[in-house]
């Protein structure tokens, strides 16, 4: 496994929502780029940060996350 695996589903959640990273970056207080690192799954936001996202989108955590079970 030396390819990163998406873990989160964030770019997918702000398709649903019909949201957009830059709109993110502004309600959570980041820069752009560090929400488009997210969406590409390069680096992740800490679990503070992904409770955030959550409630300012209105899901659940674990719709954020890809799970590894089947």
């Amino acid at each position: 496994m030396s390819k990163m695996e998406d873990i989160n589903r964030l770019k997918i959640v702000l398709a649903e929502k019909k949201r957009t990273n830059k709109w993110l970056a502004e309600q959570v207080g980041v820069n752009p780029t560090t929400v488009s690192k997210w969406c590409t799954n390069t680096s992740q936001p800490d679990l503070r940060m992904l409770t955030q996202i959550a409630n300012i989108l209105d899901v659940d955590v674990k719709s954020l996350l890809h799970s590894n079970k089947e």
